[in-house]
């Protein structure tokens, strides 16, 4: 079979942005079922039995479906003008990893099930909530509510959801498929400088910060551009470009470590000789402590009440999506060390599938250096010696968790049944290995989700 890198230089011309470098995959798209299709053909090549569950994350089934399943994967949706390796890179790893355990003889002494997973509109670059499909699963995001969210041009998640094959009466929280999952591992280009510069290639996950995404919208009087003095307007885009940049000093008189970000504009009716009726912007949030967070948003806002006032709008203000810090399972990551034990462990300021299966399954992650540090770009890069070393530290994980012992095992792959299952959370967020909590996304393994 083809390893990690013949396998990404497939779908490397899919979803390519024809405007200049990157790409554009968004989620529940034509492109998106294309690299969907790929997946499911490589599954089907390798003889493993797929599904394609009532939120859209595909499946691919390794051994025969059960309980205490280990699960391996990631997503094939892009940022517009993304880079080549987030997302991709953990399913082709995933793919790679299964045809060195199969080719070994490995999986045939496997004590769990295996699969590996495709989560859908992780980026939330159409419908604006990331990790979609993980939230439906886990009930991270009320069924109604994700039924009812549209995209740039209107449609609903309902409506695409229809043509994407799925019923939307059967989409939500799923407790059987989530009680079957024993760990996740999910490996994933990283997206900070936590690696560069180092002799580690991986680098196990220790959390993901809270991250969340608002809406401002601001509302004036459209007019001529020509006709209407500037003393007689009520221009929304005048109001939203003062608050935009006020946030990089909000934010950091806030806390040094929050960051801030605006990276999405709308005007309406976006004319040239025209004052806009509207602007809207949408606001991302990131910082270790949750209250900073609320903080942060809680000046921004009072800012743009005021810029508001002064310039005769109005400015309303909505959250779309909210992940607090999550600490990935404590007794899973120590044994990912276990196996690993030369990769540091650093915290994200990405966010990711893995970060909202954790409060409901044994979840951790695996990075890979990034040698830019570049993420959500097209100057993102992982070597390709990198990206094979990814395959080889995911091939030791997911031996120590299937209960395996590859041959040649001395090179610290699992020696056997003796760690057991990972427990399952209680409910909260479990704390990393090392106790504490994420220290910022400039640590490492930190960008954007």
């Amino acid at each position: 079979m083809s390893d990690v890198v013949s396998l990404l230089s497939q779908i490397e011309d899919t979803g390519r942005d024809p405007r200049g470098s990157g790409y554009q995959r968004p989620g529940f798209s034509a492109t998106e079922r294309e690299l969907r299709d790929w997946f499911l053909a490589e599954a089907d090549r390798r003889g493993l039995d797929t599904e394609i569950d009532a939120n859209g994350i595909t499946w691919a089934w390794a051994t025969p479906p059960g309980e205490n399943a280990v699960v391996t994967g990631s997503h094939l949706d892009s940022v517009p003008g993304g880079g080549e390796f987030d997302g991709p890179l953990g399913v082709a790893s995933a793919l790679a990893a299964f045809d060195e355990l199969k080719a070994s003889g490995a999986l045939e002494r496997a004590r769990r099930p295996l699969a590996l997973a495709v989560f859908p509109e992780e980026e939330g670059s159409r419908f604006g909530v990331a990790c979609l499909g993980s939230r439906l699963l886990t009930g991270a995001i009320e069924t109604d509510r994700a039924l009812g969210l549209k995209d740039s041009v209107g449609d609903t998640f309902a409506d695409v959801a229809r043509g994407y094959g799925l019923d939307p009466d059967r989409v939500g929280r799923d407790q059987s498929r989530l009680a079957g999952i024993g760990s996740f591992i999910e490996l994933h280009v990283e997206q900070g400088l936590g690696l560069a510069g180092t002799d580690q290639a991986v680098a196990i996950g220790s959390s993901i910060i809270g991250h969340g995404r608002w809406h401002f919208s601001f509302t004036g009087q459209g007019n001529h551009a020509g006709t209407t003095p500037m003393s007689h307007r009520a221009d929304p885009v005048v109001a939203a470009s003062r608050v935009i940049g006020d946030i990089p000093t909000l934010a950091a008189a806030t806390d040094a470590s929050a960051v801030a970000t605006v990276g999405r504009t709308l005007i309406h009716p976006g004319g040239t000789n025209v004052i806009a009726s509207a602007m809207s912007f949408w606001l991302d949030i990131r910082h270790p402590n949750d209250a900073v967070v609320e903080q942060v948003l809680d000046a921004i806002s009072r800012r743009a009440a005021s810029h508001a006032d002064e310039t005769g709008v109005r400015v309303d203000v909505s959250q779309e999506s909210y992940s607090p810090t999550t600490h990935f399972t404590a007794d899973l990551n120590s044994r990912l060390a276990s196996v690993l034990p030369q990769a540091p462990l650093l915290p994200s300021g990405a966010g990711h599938d893995a970060g909202i299966l954790a409060p409901h399954v044994p979840s951790a992650m695996l990075y890979v250096r990034n040698p830019t540090g570049v993420s959500h770009a097209p100057e993102e890069a992982c070597e390709v010696d990198d990206q094979r070393a990814g395959v080889d530290a995911l091939i030791k994980v997911l031996a120590r968790e299937l209960e395996i012992e590859v041959p040649g095992g001395s090179d610290g792959a699992a020696p056997g049944p003796a760690g057991g299952a990972a427990s399952r959370p209680d409910g909260g967020a479990a704390t990393g290995p090392d106790g504490g909590a994420a220290t910022g996304p400039a640590a490492g393994g930190g960008g954007a989700r």
